[in-house]
């Protein structure tokens, strides 16, 4: 057995591991991040739907 290529072997592993990790890290946060703004588009949406002629036109004189 030869030890020193286990421990490159081994190190190896575990880097990948913790870049992996990493990644998921940052494709949870973009998931809530997207989620929230989901969120945030149906209430207004939402509230459109409810109540549809407030916000939809404005009267502008010049």
């Amino acid at each position: 057995m030869n030890i020193p290529e286990l421990s490159t072997s081994l190190a190896q592993v575990n880097l990948t591991n913790q870049v992996g990790i990493a990644v998921l890290d940052q494709a949870m946060e973009n998931s809530e991040t997207a989620g929230a703004s989901l969120i945030k588009m149906m209430d207004r949406s939402m509230e459109l739907s409810v109540n549809p002629h407030i916000g939809s036109n404005f009267d502008m004189l010049v």
